[in-house]
């Protein structure tokens, strides 16, 4: 099956699955960075990266969560 005749789940699997592996590897050579030998860094600079990724991960989870059905209340 080609990607122009695929379902919208079909679609979404191929390019989650590669999206996530290309930021996956990313992390990966970010994670180079922390060789001291080579490189000089503070425990600030190593909050502030972590706190950047794991603020934009809290933003994309969400634009995933809002699409969930929200149940309304009835008496």
């Amino acid at each position: 099956m080609t990607k122009f005749n695929e379902d919208p789940d079909q679609r979404f699997k191929r390019l989650a699955s590669l999206r996530t592996n290309q930021i996956l590897e990313k992390l990966r050579i970010l994670g180079n960075c922390s060789n001291r030998q080579i490189y000089k860094y503070s425990k600030e600079d190593i909050d502030r990266i972590f706190s950047a990724i794991e603020k934009k991960v809290k933003e994309v989870r969400a634009r995933f969560n809002q699409h969930e059905k929200k149940e309304e209340f009835k008496l």
